[in-house]
């Protein structure tokens, strides 16, 4: 089995996708399309695949299934477009920015029995999912505390920055998805504190470069969240997980893996410089997870109802800095 693509969206992450596509012996990309010609061509002429326009790839009958990589504001109308148009869906997160038009796609989607896949690639990184399989083995004992570190090299544009939804719909749902994943449990309450530290401008763009986190589930489990748009060292992705029995953890990775002693002590390699390269095995093995579930070979997940619960937390989150207080999540659901 082939799957055919075609691909919205040509910038930073249209051409990580369009990597991890072509990259797989079972997918096979048809089209792109972008509004910036330039950015279509260069995918185009590295690819070898047709550009096409939006509506000629909703029509067309040698595509199969489309990866949405275009502004936010845009997903949740494709969705639904390419669902009624009998195609499967692969959307970069998250669906939209408002909780109420999620769940009208989501609905879209069960309506005309679509498959929809969002795109929270950390769960596909091979050392989360390794952190994951020992808590599925046992190996830990029952779950009961998760950290998790996320911090960007540097901050994206404050252009970018005033229609993203902000940090925590940004940058912070990655990591409320991780804590499900991690977690096991649904989180029913949320804590959160915010500031700049790194940028002023960020904060007359009305958002935030520096949070925390603290999720609860019902039985009592935590997850710690701790992100900021700056780290000089690199591109921070940590996670640990206590248990009853144990711990698991996953560390920082690095283009080359080696340390060197000398005189002057110990070195290793700097880190990744951001998700493009950190994240290159996780993007290719969600692509392969997509095929398979069109194959019958696995479900397609992360699914819209994840995405809709990780916006939900980002929602608490909010809430919870602008009111100083606990979140209960059902408030915002």
């Amino acid at each position: 089995m082939t799957v055919r693509f075609g691909l919205l969206g040509a910038g930073r992450i249209g051409k990580v996708h369009a990597k991890a596509v072509t990259g797989d012996a079972q997918a096979k990309l048809v089209a792109v399309a972008d509004a910036f010609p330039a950015a279509a061509q260069a995918i185009a002429d590295q690819y070898g695949c047709d550009i096409r326009t939006i509506e000629a790839i909703e029509t067309a009958k040698d595509i199969d299934a489309v990866v949405i990589c275009t502004p936010t504001d845009t997903h949740a109308d494709l969705i639904e477009r390419f669902v009624k148009a009998g195609k499967a869906v692969f959307c970069e997160k998250p669906i939209d920015l408002s909780l109420a038009r999620v769940k009208a796609c989501l609905e879209v989607v069960r309506a005309h029995k679509g498959t929809l896949m969002v795109g929270f690639n950390r769960r596909f990184d091979p050392h989360f999912r390794a952190v994951r399989a020992e808590i599925d083995k046992g190996t830990i004992g029952d779950v009961e505390m998760v950290v998790i570190t996320s911090r960007d090299p540097g901050a994206p544009p404050v252009d970018y920055i005033k229609r993203s939804g902000g940090i925590f719909r940004d940058m912070t749902i990655h990591d409320f998805d991780m804590a499900r994943f991690l977690l096991g449990e649904e989180v029913t309450e949320v804590v959160a504190t915010a500031a700049v530290l790194v940028d002023p401008a960020i904060g007359k763009a009305g958002d935030f470069d520096s949070v925390q986190v603290l999720l609860k589930t019902a039985s009592g489990k935590q997850a710690m969240i701790s992100n900021s748009r700056r780290a000089t060292y690199g591109y921070d992705q940590r996670i640990e997980v206590h248990g009853s029995e144990g711990l698991a953890s996953a560390e920082n990775q690095r283009p080359v893996s080696i340390e060197v002693a000398g005189a002057k002590g110990y070195t290793r390699p700097p880190l990744h410089d951001f998700f493009m390269t950190r994240y290159t095995d996780a993007y290719a093995a969600e692509i392969a997870a997509f095929i398979n579930a069109l194959a019958g070979k696995g479900k397609a997940e992360p699914s819209g109802e994840d995405g809709l619960i990780a916006l939900a937390l980002a929602d608490a989150a909010v809430k919870s800095v602008t009111e100083g207080r606990v979140v209960k999540v059902a408030e915002v659901m």
